[in-house]
């Protein structure tokens, strides 16, 4: 879908497919990977971009549970821990965005570290990073460590001011174990500044897909800032979406990634279908606000990873072989008995 204007605000997923029957409508996703793009041209330069890169040698970094009070229970209690209130820039952003109506109490994403611990599940066993809590700061994202996974994930708060796009940003840690306020605010124009090549960055987080809408240009925002950083492909979301629903769909997405084998767009299909057959979550409020841009087809996320129907057919052939191998010495004993 290359939409235009309004049209880039809405789920097309989500909508129902003409072609399906009357009697039992089905949404447009049902029978088909929808992928969202600025503009054909932009997917092209992307596509030529992608085998210049040089892959990274790990999987999936992930990003979650960022420690935004300096009362979090994380936080060590020495006695001369204050209160301190956020940075003037970011506190205009959270009350742009609506997250906090004051601009200085951020609320815990608490089902982020469940979706930490749901990638890593899933996840290759020492090809992925879990950085949550203190762990997750700015820090470590402007950092070259990231640049060595195929796979960022970002689970925190998203700020996109659709008027000042640079009052945009992701918060990460905005203090450390001791308690002293620390930058957290990872600014639009940090983003752009980045040595990120990674085949696939998601932003779980809300309204992430959002932006200013510059005609000819599309929307211009955190999605446009990490494929400027390098990024092949974004997964983002169109609205605010439910934490606890989010950490389930974004299971559903990895083991679909990385058990089966299946391409970003595929999995993140998938992990739909599977949300919108749940009785629990099955409004599309829950699940149709992620899409993705830029490259959506990417094979072998994993190093060296083989599918779940790559090790099946692998495993058959083992047998076949070993039975071929068996029945052949088998034969050659009794011959040799009757000689």
């Amino acid at each position: 879908i290359v939409a235009d204007g309004a049209l880039q605000y809405i789920p097309f997923a989500a909508l129902f497919d003409p072609d399906s029957p009357s009697q039992s409508a089905q949404f447009l996703f049902t029978n088909h990977e929808v992928v969202n793009q600025p503009s054909a041209s932009f997917l092209a330069v992307v596509r030529s971009e992608v085998p210049k890169k040089h892959r990274a040698e790990h999987a999936v970094a992930v990003l979650a549970d960022p420690v935004f009070e300096v009362d979090d229970p994380r936080v060590r209690r020495d006695g001369n821990n204050s209160a301190v209130e956020p940075t003037l820039e970011l506190r205009q952003a959270l009350r742009d965005i609506g997250i906090s109506s004051d601009g200085v109490q951020i609320p815990r994403l608490y089902a982020s570290r469940q979706e930490a611990d749901g990638i890593m599940s899933a996840a290759p066993s020492g090809m992925a990073l879990k950085a949550v809590g203190f762990d997750a700061n700015r820090r470590r994202v402007l950092s070259n460590e990231l640049s060595n996974f195929r796979i960022v994930h970002f689970a925190t708060h998203g700020l996109v001011n659709s008027q000042n796009p640079d009052l945009s940003g992701i918060v990460l840690s905005l203090f450390d174990e001791e308690g002293k306020p620390q930058d957290g605010f990872l600014r639009l124009h940090d983003i752009y500044n980045l040595d990120l090549p990674a085949d696939l960055v998601v932003l779980s987080a809300c309204s992430t897909g959002l932006g200013k809408d510059v005609k000819g240009e599309g929307l211009i925002g955190l999605t446009r800032g990490f494929m400027y950083a390098g990024a092949s492909g974004i997964v983002a979301s169109l609205w605010k979406v439910d934490d606890e629903a989010t950490s389930v769909l974004m299971k559903h997405f990895y083991e679909g990634l990385f058990v089966r084998n299946l391409t970003p767009a595929a999995a993140l299909r998938s992990a739909q279908l599977t949300m919108s057959q749940d009785t629990r979550w099955q409004a599309p409020y829950y699940w149709a606000g992620f899409v993705i841009q830029g490259q959506y087809d990417q094979k072998d996320l994993v190093p060296g990873h083989f599918s779940l129907t790559q090790r099946r057919l692998t495993i058959i052939t083992i047998v076949i072989v070993a039975s071929f191998l068996a029945t052949f010495l088998l034969v050659i004993l009794i011959r040799r008995r009757r000689a």
